[in-house]
Formats: C-alpha cells, structure tokens, sequence
C-alpha cells in the first residue's frame, strides 16, 4: 500500500455535543449585525466563487449534469447569464433613483421586478411538488416505510430540479419527492439567502416544506424519512428543523435523518433529548456507547396527584385511566444516540464558495470565537482536489459516482474505484475553543452502522494515529466509506440497523425497531 500521507484525505468534524458553552450567535445575534458579517465574509470568500462551476467539462452523469451540452441546459446558463447582467445593471442604477420622481423611480422599480419574474418563469414552470421518474427509480416493498424529500439550492429551475431528483433517484434506488425553491436569477437568491438566514424569514418553498415533512413525519405508514438538501436548501432545511423541533413528538422526529451537500445555512439545530446523555457524552464518551437507556411510553397520561379523588367522584366515562390499566411500551438504546433527530451528516468541498460562506464557516468555527456556533452534525469536508457547488456535477459525481455497463447504461454506484469514499479520513483542526465540545471519535464510529450496538467495542483510531494492545503496536486508517451513513443507502441497500423486522407499532406511529 502507498504511502498514507501522501493519500489524499478528507477532514473530518465530529458533530457537536452541545452544552452551556454552545452561545450561537450566528442565528440569534441582532439581525442587522450578522447581515454585515455575512456581507463582509462574502468579500472575504470571494476568492472561491470561480469553483463554484468548476471543474465545467466533467460528466459523469451525462445529461443528468447540469453543463452538458444539451439544448436545455445551455437554455438555462443563457438565461442565468442574461439575468446576472440585468441584476447587476439594476442593483447599479438603483442608487440613481433618489433623482427621480417618486412616481418614475416606483414604475421602473416594479417594471424591472415584472420582467425579472417573467424571464424567471421561462426557467421556474408551474408548480413546487415534483417527484423523480419512475424509469430512474421504482417505489420497491422494501422501501415502503421510507420517504425520500429533497430541496434545491440558488439558481435551479424546473430542469435542473427534475435531474437533480433523477440523479438522486438513481443513486439511492428510491423514489424522491421534491420541494422547488425557484430561482430568481443569481444574485436576487444571494439577497434571498441572506434574508432567510439573518431575519429567519420562511419563504413560500420553507412553508410548504414544513407542512409536507409534518404530514410524513404523522405518517403511521412512514418509519423513515430521509431529508437531502442543496445549497440554499440548506438555510430552508435548517428553519424547517427548528419548526419541527418546536413542536412535534420526538418519538416522530427520531424518524428523521438529514444529509445536506454544500450547505449555506448557519446554524442546524438537533438537541440531546436528556441532559445526563449530554453531559455523559462529554465526560465518558466510551461508557456512553455502552450505556443503554431504557423509555417507557404509556398509551394515556399518569395519574398526577389528587387526580384519583376527583376521578372518584366523577362519572366512569370521564375518569383518567389509572398507569396500572394503561397500555406501555418500552425502548431500549445506547445514550450516544440520545438525539431528537435520527442522524445528520453535511458533505462540503474545501473549495465550494456556499460550502465555505456556510457549513465550513459556521460548524468549524474558523474564526476561534468563544461564542461558539451552533452546528448540529458530523461535517465530511474533500480537502484535496477541486470541487464545485453543482449538486450533480460535482458533488454527486465526485462523491457517489455511477458506473455504466458494456451498452453505456447506468448500473449502480461505483464502490471499488470510488476515489472519495477510500480516502483516508483526518480529524480537522479548528483551534482551542472547540476543544471538547465533539463527541469522541469512537461514538462518530459507531454511530454509524447499528448505532450504540456495541459492535464497536475497542478504541478506533484515525490516520496517524496508533494504540497498544497487548504490547502490540496497532493502526487503523478509517475511510469516509466507514463512517458515512448515506453510503449505506447507494444502490437501494440500507444500514444493518435497519434488517427486518422494520416497523414496530407503537400507539398507532410506526418507528425503526432500533429507535
């Protein structure tokens, strides 16, 4: 085998244990001031926004990729450019209009937003809802307690939104329901961005993603619900989250699983559900993962004290079932899982600007603040080679490539030769103030396939790193392929986790029998 250090490698960030010491004012802050720190790190990251279509001429998923040259997608750069320069123009002349009457400055304000939305039409279509093609993917018994969503990033029209669910159809052999978050043109989606994460502020494509993941999540036929974001989706996503975290049962919530690429939100919430998992994770992360936690859930509510002299009194048909006649059920699982939501993982370029403007800005804390950012999820950045912000083009083809049989057709996700998957991964460095605030590293490893099994019961160690067992000197390079959870699902298959039986019914919600 090479040499390890000279193998490329992929940083890995462990996801955040939470605690006092999480002050995220990168979402809570004064609206105002994070808008002008957004702004200035936008000039600060400038230098990358070149990567953003780069590299242009690799196509792995032939016409799935957004800069093939089909008809259709050079209709949308062309539209893209002819939008960018009229923006620009726009956001120039703007200023100008304090010379004007009132009555002229509001007419050619609101003629060019009227143009603006008819060229965006030619790029948006009608509708939000769309699926994947059922020629990319078939809805398969064996993955009828799952429901796949995906939301888009900046500067996607119907076209582009439909290859993005095809590809990702394709990847994971499941159907996949899509929310469209339309474009505006580049740079109006810039302005959107900043808007959504500063002020908090739910668009109509936020909304309607609330409402439909709620739907699912009450979905007694649903015990999995695996959210993909993009980009911009990411923000989206990160709003949505907090919505459900608000509001929604956690025994729901644990259905869900969010996996985003070239995130731009600023924060991701996914609290401890218990503040002794919390601090045990903290403190003794090993004896977390072997720490089960045993729930019981009762079909009616306890009797609280005093309820039984007024059920006494009160007619049979109104009395509060006493716990001895209530129905219960109990769940047992490691304390190192003990989070609302099942499990998050965010996947980045080093040199992706959205990627570097949002989840490697805010999750790793690069500016050493003692008022560290809140966000939730393991963080797999590709730190060697280039790599762009195109959902198909660049992270999927570089991250689950496919491979083509003889006739040139599409047969799966490439395993063997997956350049991504096989690198080494690499503990990333972010300064003093993150210092045990991630869980330890043999929890990221175990989290991973049949989380808190207790299948993972030695000490895992990373690139450069070595133990002693027995006076024998060990070493274990762990690869993005062994701590990847969506790796898991490529190809139609699914984490060991998650053998039959699936489902177990508990008062009408069906749920993962490992949750």
């Amino acid at each position: 085998m090479a040499n390890a250090a000279m193998d490329p490698f992929t940083s890995l960030y462990r996801c955040q244990i939470g605690g006092a010491d999480i002050i995220s004012y990168s979402y809570t802050d004064m609206p105002w001031k994070l808008l002008g720190w957004d702004i200035y790190y936008f000039f600060v990251y400038s230098w990358a926004l070149p990567w953003v279509l780069w590299p242009p001429f690799t196509y792995g998923s032939g016409e799935l990729d957004e800069l093939y040259p089909t008809f259709q997608n050079i209709f949308c750069v062309f539209m893209h450019l002819v939008l960018a320069i009229l923006q620009l123009a726009f956001i120039i002349a703007l200023p100008l209009t304090v010379f004007l009457p009132v009555w002229m400055a509001a007419g050619g304000i609101g003629a060019f937003l009227l143009g603006n939305w008819l060229l965006c039409k030619l790029l948006n279509g009608t509708g939000r809802e769309f699926s994947s093609d059922d020629v990319f993917a078939a809805q398969l018994p064996e993955h009828a307690h799952e429901q796949w969503v995906f939301v888009n990033g900046v500067a996607v029209g119907r076209h582009w939104f439909k290859s993005n669910l095809n590809r990702l159809a394709l990847t994971f052999k499941r159907p996949v329901l899509g929310i469209h978050n339309q474009t505006r043109g580049i740079l109006f989606d810039v302005f959107e961005c900043l808007l959504q994460r500063n002020f908090s502020y739910a668009t109509a494509d936020v909304r309607i993603t609330y409402r439909l993941l709620k739907n699912i999540l009450y979905d007694p036929g649903k015990s999995k619900v695996v959210l993909i974001l993009h980009s911009q989706g990411g923000i989206e996503g990160g709003l949505v989250l907090d919505w459900l975290l608000q509001e929604l049962p956690q025994d729901l919530l644990s259905k869900l699983e969010v996996y985003t690429f070239g995130c731009a939100a600023n924060h991701f919430n996914n609290p401890h559900r218990h503040a002794f998992a919390q601090n045990l994770m903290k403190e003794h992360p090993r004896f977390a993962i072997h720490t089960l936690l045993t729930e019981t859930s009762f079909a009616s509510e306890p009797v609280v004290d005093g309820q039984r002299d007024i059920d006494a009194k009160a007619p049979a048909q109104d009395r509060t079932p006493s716990r001895e006649n209530s129905l219960s059920s109990s769940r047992t699982m490691s304390v190192s899982k003990d989070r609302a939501i099942g499990h998050i993982e965010h996947y980045a370029h080093s040199t992706d600007f959205v990627a570097i403007w949002g989840v490697l800005h805010f999750a790793t804390n690069r500016t050493n603040s003692p008022q560290i950012p809140r966000f939730l999820g393991r963080l797999f950045v590709q730190s060697t080679g280039g790599g762009g912000h195109q959902l198909n083009q660049h992270y999927l083809d570089g991250m689950f490539p496919l491979k083509r049989n003889a006739k040139g057709e599409f047969i799966g996700v490439e395993e063997e030769n997956n350049e991504f998957m096989n690198e080494v991964v690499r503990l990333g460095e972010e300064g003093a103030a993150m210092k045990n605030i991630r869980e330890a590293f043999d929890i990221t490893y175990a989290g991973t396939d049949g989380f808190g099994t207790g299948e993972s019961s030695e000490p895992v160690e990373v690139h450069g790193m070595e133990h002693r067992k027995r006076g024998i000197v060990k070493r274990k390079e762990v690869r993005v392929k062994d701590l990847s959870r969506l790796w898991l699902y490529r190809d139609g298959k699914r984490p060991k986790d998650e053998l039959p039986p699936t489902l177990v019914g508990e008062y009408g919600v069906a749920r993962n029998a490992t949750m």
